[in-house]
């Protein structure tokens, strides 16, 4: 008897057939790619470089000191930080497909409450939620999704996913930001980003995202993008990369999980304050807030180069070396910070910012799966990212106080300086650890 024309090929246990995942006309974590491309750009409503175009705004609108402001953001980014393992376990358990949607459709609820923001309780209930849903939870879930589908080529597909979030986000948010609350105001501002989260990502999430590869007979990078039909077990372990599975308590007691995590803490601390003061410390040179926005463009064209030509390095380099650099291109924006006297200078400073977060980002995203593998990466990147957002939390309260005491920003960015200079030089120790292996022995 003939097969009929459209029959499903034979699935092994515990594997599913997608016509389209496994018909796809190419491998199906390009799609994947795209999509957590876009949940990385959505998350820019609880950034901070999002963010901090409204600061000036909340401080006039609501009657708030700078101080206040700054340190509701920290106390709100904090306590955001610390739900994240939290997230990171869920995602692991329920899979990238159902988080995402779900934490689209919390960070526009978030977007819509801040705001209709009134005081500052109301404000540090909404920093806290766009902190948690879009900076924090959006931005491990599409991280996550993006790393299960690519390893041996994780660098260049983060790189990618970098430079779309580079131009689109870093580049292009703020400035659509400021031209909407010129038309419509920060509120109006605040709905429209909810749209968005509403509208394109939750459907997107929800209709084409994917959890892994291997659920579909499929392998990471597309080594069986060729054969859309599903695998059997030996064929799937004679192709798959080689990878070390690391539990969470099994990462937290390695010294180089903690080096590269106050490593890039100490990145995230300083960006967010100087992104969160930015408007300020740019008028403090004498420089309009027209210029501020215009210079997130260079800080972004530089984010996009440096994130995809380190996305290709990091596939042949170490990322502690990486890492390094990164720390150093931000010793030298905070020593530069109060010399912003021509806006030469300040688009040389957005250069070295975008160096910043363009390593930061590649290194960030791809270190902890290359480092601990795929099977536990939720759960090990929600505490990697309560690491960070706790570092970015402190930033903007030491840069408030001191402008509002000592009237001027100069010396907390001097002081800043010393952090990541000093970081800059332990993590190049930070090697790739090697697991364990227990012995027997034979009497």
């Amino acid at each position: 008897m003939l097969p009929q024309k459209n029959a499903l090929p034979e699935i092994p246990e515990g594997q599913s057939y997608s016509r389209l995942v496994n018909q796809f006309p190419i491998f199906y974590g390009w799609v994947i790619l795209v999509i957590g491309a876009f949940g990385l750009i959505m998350t820019s409503p609880g950034q901070t470089y999002a963010l901090a175009i409204f600061i000036e705004h909340f401080i006039t609108d609501l009657g708030l000191s700078r101080s206040l402001v700054s340190g509701l953001y920290s106390a709100a980014s904090l306590v955001a930080g610390f739900t994240l393992p939290f997230i990171g376990q869920q995602i692991d358990r329920r899979g990238s497909r159902l988080m995402m949607g779900l934490l689209a459709f919390l960070c526009g609820l978030a977007c819509i409450f801040t705001g209709f923001a009134m005081n500052a309780v109301w404000l540090g209930l909404g920093f806290f939620a766009l902190r948690i849903f879009g900076q924090g939870g959006l931005m491990l879930v599409s991280t996550n999704v993006i790393n299960q589908w690519w390893v041996r080529k994780r660098g260049v597909a983060m790189g990618i996913a970098g430079l779309l979030m580079s131009l689109l986000a870093v580049g292009g948010y703020p400035n659509m930001l400021n031209w909407l609350i010129a038309q419509f105001g920060w509120r109006t501002t605040f709905f429209l980003q909810s749209g968005i989260l509403f509208f394109l990502l939750l459907p997107l999430a929800l209709l084409l995202l994917r959890n892994y590869p291997e659920d579909y007979g499929l392998q990471p990078d597309g080594l069986s993008a060729a054969d859309s039909r599903p695998k059997t077990s030996a064929e799937t372990e004679t192709s798959a990369p080689t990878e070390e599975s690391w539990t969470a308590a099994e990462a937290v007691r390695t010294p180089v999980f903690w080096i590269v995590g106050l490593g890039i803490a100490a990145m995230a601390m300083a960006v967010t304050g100087l992104f969160f003061h930015m408007v300020s410390i740019f008028e403090d040179n004498g420089l309009s807030q027209t210029v501020t926005a215009a210079a997130f463009v260079p800080i972004a064209i530089t984010t996009a180069i440096v994130t995809l030509s380190s996305g290709i390095l990091i596939d042949r380099w170490p990322a502690n070396i990486l890492l390094s650099a990164a720390l150093l291109c931000q010793t030298a924006s905070l020593v530069l910070a109060p010399y912003l006297r021509t806006v030469e200078i300040a688009f040389l400073y957005g250069v070295l910012l975008g160096a910043t977060f363009g390593l930061s980002r590649t290194v960030g995203s791809v270190i902890w799966a290359d480092y601990f593998g795929r099977r536990h990466l939720g759960s090990i990147t929600g505490i990697t990212t309560t690491i960070m957002v706790t570092g970015a939390s402190l930033g903007p309260l030491p840069f408030g106080i001191g402008r509002d005491l000592l009237g001027s920003y100069n010396v907390v960015l001097l002081i800043a300086a010393v952090f990541p200079m000093t970081l800059a030089g332990v993590v190049l120790f930070a090697r790739k650890p090697e697991k364990p292996i227990l012995k027997t022995v034979v009497s």
